[in-house]
């Protein structure tokens, strides 16, 4: 049975048109697993007292991308946080940037997937209006079987040791009595001859004694000298 060519070129374009719609849905697909920024996403969590920027990758192509934190102040980059690479996963691959952020900041994320993918996730990151509570160590508390050691209560001395007596206080008082001098008084009558100032009448007697010895000793002289004078003539 031969075919004819109306039937040939009909069974030909039901070809191509089946080849063409294979060919757009190998496409479609591959496009939609291809990698993309809507793969991504990040977010900042708290572990603990420790704050955190989590990036996760949900590219099914498992393609690698580059992952680079920047904190931004007023629009620019203030600091990079960090650079990470990681591998996508069709349940989530996740990266994390440890970061110590404060209340309601703004973080920037860049993922760069080679031939892919250079851009920022849409919307960037901001953080809570409440920081990562730090935790409080708590306290030591002591054994249960040790007991505190009692604090010895100060005792007032006793009376008799501490205080002296008023016996005591009132012999350590009274001043000390001198002993009795063995030195003789001298007599109530006799005080002129022990003084030696300007109330004592020794110097004028030496001094009518001596006036008395010269006015002797002249007499004498003029005496003997008459007596020789009779005696030569």
């Amino acid at each position: 049975m031969s075919i004819s060519r109306r039937n040939a070129r009909r069974s030909v374009r039901i070809l191509g048109v089946a080849s063409a719609s294979t060919a757009l849905l190998l496409g479609l697909s591959s496009q939609a697993l291809a990698c993309n920024i809507r793969d991504f996403s990040a977010e900042a969590l708290c572990t603990g007292d420790k704050g955190q920027i989590v990036v996760t990758d949900i590219d099914a192509s498992k393609r690698t991308a580059t992952v680079t934190v920047f904190l931004e102040n007023n629009g620019a980059d203030d600091k990079q946080v960090g650079e990470k690479e990681v591998t996508g996963a069709r349940e989530g691959a996740k990266v994390v940037f440890d970061e110590d952020w404060k209340a309601n900041a703004t973080y920037r994320v860049h993922i760069k997937v080679p031939g892919l993918v250079d851009e920022d996730i849409k919307g960037n990151v901001t953080t809570p209006a409440t920081a990562c509570k730090k935790e409080e160590s708590p306290s030591p508390t002591p054994p249960a079987s040790e007991s505190p050691a009692p604090t010895p209560s100060a005792s007032a001395p006793a009376e008799d040791s501490a205080t002296p007596s008023a016996s005591e206080s009132s012999s350590a008082a009274a001043p000390v009595s001198e002993a009795p001098s063995n030195a003789p008084s001298a007599a109530i009558g006799d005080s002129n001859l022990a003084e030696t100032g300007a109330n004592s009448n020794t110097g004028l007697i030496a001094g009518v004694a001596g006036a008395l010895v010269v006015v002797g000793g002249g007499a004498v002289y003029f005496g003997m000298r008459r007596r020789g004078a009779k005696s030569g003539s």
